[in-house]
């Protein structure tokens, strides 16, 4: 399989799981402080949305890719 499918393929699934999710979060440590035996650490949750639109760009993108791969 050359690296033109491959990538594709992963574009097509990137925006198939964008347009489901729409939105993915994580954790983000941003304030540690140790005071002799005490130990405090800050997480913050961050949250980022996936426009519907960068979606179906990609998988646009994913399926011109294979049609263009199979003709070369």
């Amino acid at each position: 399989m050359s690296t033109v499918k491959i990538t594709a393929i992963v574009l097509i699934i990137v925006g198939a799981l964008g347009l489901a999710y729409g939105k993915f979060s994580y954790t983000k440590d941003t304030h540690e402080a140790a005071l002799g035996p005490i130990e405090l650490v800050v997480k913050d949750r961050q949250t980022i949305n996936i426009p519907v639109w960068a979606g179906v760009g990609a998988i646009i993108a994913g399926v011109l890719l294979l049609v263009v791969g199979k003709k070369s």
